[in-house]
C-alpha cells in the first residue's frame, strides 16, 4: 500500500465552492490531501489512527507538493514577518517587552 496525492483535490484537502467562497473538506481524502492506494482495492482515505506513524511521510509529500507549486522558503512566525511589524501579531510572545 502506498500513499499518493488525492486525485480529487490534488493534495489541497479542501474545495472552495464557486458561489459563496465556502470551504469544505474533500470527501475523497477527508481533508488530508493524500490517500492510500492499493492495486487491488483502489484509493481509500487514510484513517486518523494512522497519522502518527505516517506523519514523516505525509510531511515529506506535502513539502514536495509545495515545492512543485514554487514554494522555496521556510515558514516564518508572524513576528518574523516584516508586514506584521508594529501589529499585535508582530510581537514575539516569548520575548520580553523590551525585545519587541
Amino acid at each position: 500500500m502506498t500513499i499518493v496525492r488525492c486525485a480529487s483535490c490534488e493534495g489541497y484537502g479542501w474545495f472552495e465552492d464557486g458561489i459563496g467562497g465556502e470551504v469544505e473538506d474533500c470527501d475523497w481524502c477527508r481533508g488530508v490531501g493524500y490517500v492510500y492506494r492499493e492495486a487491488s482495492r483502489g484509493d481509500s482515505p487514510i484513517p486518523a489512527a494512522d497519522f502518527g506513524k505516517l506523519s514523516e511521510e505525509l510531511e515529506r509529500l506535502e513539502a514536495e507538493r509545495m515545492r512543485e507549486l514554487g514554494y522555496r522558503g521556510n515558514a516564518r512566525k508572524p513576528w518574523q514577518q516584516a508586514i506584521r511589524k508594529n501589529t499585535a501579531l508582530g510581537k514575539d510572545p516569548y520575548a520580553s517587552d523590551q525585545d519587541n
